[in-house]
């Protein structure tokens, strides 16, 4: 299973999906996309749009925070 999670540290959606995450004991790798550029062009050209939180969750983009389709994905 692989969890990548583009955010920003001053997005309240961002943190919220943080902690969704760790309560549910899901490994992810997090991206500060404000703080690099690379990886904030790779989460644009995934999801096509500027806005976070964006998840990658087994190569399931996943824009905002959305429980169901965290579960989804996660076939939870």
């Amino acid at each position: 299973m692989s969890v990548l999670l583009y955010s920003t540290p001053t997005c309240g959606f961002c943190r919220m999906a943080k902690d969704y995450l760790r309560k549910n004991n899901i490994p992810y790798t997090e991206y500060n996309v404000a703080m690099n550029s690379e990886k904030a062009h790779e989460m644009v050209r995934k999801s096509g749009q500027m806005g976070v939180p964006v998840l990658d969750v087994n190569g399931k983009i996943i824009v905002g925070f959305d429980r169901t389709a965290i579960d989804q994905a996660l076939k939870r």
